[in-house]
């Protein structure tokens, strides 16, 4: 027992001493730390006033250094400054001097004027006595010699300026001939055209010579029928399986004609088949009509016009003029114009569509008065054509005196295609409107419905209404109608006037 308590005491005796010196030991070690941090605190404050000297000392020099630059500086720029006010000085003393002897010449001149004015003047005044003595002693003014000479000289000048101005025009007028000619000439190499072959008579084949007698009818009411209703002269001779339409209207012509083909197909001819082919035959041509302005536009190559001149336009295939067809005329013409302006170097657009146009009035001229040109000039306008366009068509028979190059090359162009060889025969065109002539004067009498020149002319017939017109006033209209041809035509033979009164009562069965 008392080993174990000296045992323990003896380990408690030396965990104490043990602690102890562990404590002092950690004490000396801290003292020493604290030591060596302080002397490194130490030597980094040396170094960090070591460090900050130096900067010091470096600045102070950096910043003597540029004092004394600048003070170089300012220097030079003393110097400088001296050197340039001695300059300007020295300038300064120049341009006095210069303005002093500007003074000095400037009196010198006015010197020098003074004495060139007093001797001008006494130039002046001696030559006013030398002129006036001189005129005392010729007897002649001076002013007069001087407006006379002057005068000379103006003649002399007007003889030679008319002399330059009309060689000026002569060689002008050779040039513009010689110019025109190698235009035209060119323009009609490049046309190429059919030669006119119009007429008044169409020929519709039948298939046998027995169909003549179904044509003509019973007592001939077929054939009288087909003419009334058709305004034309149907031809039934010898001829061999053949009729003929004649008429100088080639509308009235080919409606006639596709009326008669639709007969001879269907094989019933009477009153009232001929009246219905009629109005089909009617209807076929103004479809015609108006392909025929299309295909016309589309050929010349013109683009947005309005649809109703276009079917005016196709009304021209079955009119023509001297025989030559109006709408081949007014395609040719349309052409050629396009050729003249594309040789004179100008868009050909305008003077194509006013060429195309310019006969336009021919498809209403019968039916309304005054000239066609006028006429087509204002159906143009009402359609809305161009102004240069609408002036091309009324100037092309000089209607209107020309005012542009359009117009100058439409007439250009409408002489061409007139005048080319075998474009145009007179007699026909005579001869139409003739026929044209007589049907105008019958339609101008009161109660008249339809009119109808047949036999070449030789025949008139008209139509009336009979509630207007009594059997007795037909004979009377009959009579009045012949004594006008006598007062205002002049024709070969003589004209029979036949008044057609027909009643007719129609009603419908339900």
């Amino acid at each position: 027992m008392e080993q174990w308590v000296i045992t323990a005491l003896a380990a408690v005796s030396i965990g104490s001493i043990a602690f102890f010196v562990g404590r002092e030991v950690h004490r000396r070690q801290t003292r020493e730390a604290t030591a060596s941090a302080e002397k490194t605190l130490t030597e980094a404050r040396l170094d960090a006033q070591r460090i900050l000297q130096r900067a010091e000392e470096e600045s102070r020099a950096t910043a003597e250094a540029l004092r004394e630059r600048e003070l170089a500086a300012l220097e030079h720029r003393k110097l400088e400054a001296a050197t340039v006010d001695e300059r300007l000085a020295q300038r300064e003393g120049t341009l006095e001097q210069r303005a002093a002897n500007l003074a000095q010449r400037e009196d010198i001149l006015l010197e020098k004027e003074r004495t060139l004015e007093e001797f001008r003047l006494e130039v002046e005044l001696e030559r006013e006595e030398a002129r006036t003595e001189l005129e005392r002693l010729a007897g002649f003014d001076s002013r007069a010699a001087k407006a006379e000479l002057l005068e000379k000289a103006g003649d002399e000048a007007r003889r030679d300026a008319m002399v330059l101005v009309r060689d000026l025009e002569l060689k002008a007028r050779e040039e513009a001939d010689r110019r025109a000619r190698r235009i035209l000439a060119t323009t009609v190499q490049r046309l190429a055209a059919e030669v006119v072959s119009e007429s008044t008579v169409s020929v519709v084949p039948l298939p046998a010579d027995e169909m003549k007698g179904r044509i003509i009818g019973r007592d001939g009411r077929n054939i009288r029928t087909f003419e009334s209703v058709t305004g034309v002269n149907l031809i039934v001779d010898d001829t061999p399986e053949a009729v003929s339409v004649s008429t100088f209207d080639p509308v009235r012509r080919e409606i006639a004609r596709v009326t008669l083909e639709r007969l001879v197909e269907d094989g019933r001819i009477h009153p009232a088949s001929i009246e219905e082919a009629y109005e089909k035959a009617r209807a076929e041509v103004e479809q015609n009509v108006r392909d025929a302005g299309e295909w016309a536009l589309l050929e010349v190559g013109l683009t947005r016009m309005h649809s109703e001149l276009i079917t005016l336009l196709g009304r021209l295939k079955y009119r023509t003029s001297y025989g030559q067809n109006v709408l081949n005329h007014l395609i040719e013409s349309a052409h050629v114009a396009g050729m003249l302006a594309a040789e004179m170097g100008i868009d050909p657009t305008e003077s194509k569509r006013a060429a195309f146009l310019h006969d336009v009035g021919k498809a209403v001229s019968h039916e309304v008065g005054g000239s066609h040109a006028l006429i087509g000039a204002e159906i143009a306008r009402r359609f809305g054509e161009d102004a240069a366009v609408v002036h091309a068509i009324e100037a092309h028979h000089n209607e209107v005196e020309p005012r542009t190059l359009t117009a100058v090359l439409v007439q250009a162009a409408d002489a061409v295609s007139a005048a080319r060889p075998g474009a145009r025969r007179e007699a026909l065109e005579s001869y139409v409107r003739r026929l044209e002539q007589l049907e105008e004067i019958a339609r101008s009498f009161g109660g008249v419905e339809r009119v109808f020149a047949m036999q070449a002319g030789r025949e008139i017939r008209v139509a009336v209404d009979p509630g207007e017109v009594d059997d007795l006033g037909a004979a009377d209209l009959a009579r009045r109608i012949a004594r006008r041809f006598e007062e205002d035509l002049q024709y070969p033979g003589h004209i029979e006037v036949t008044v057609i009164r027909e009643y007719r009562a129609r009603d419908f069965a339900r």
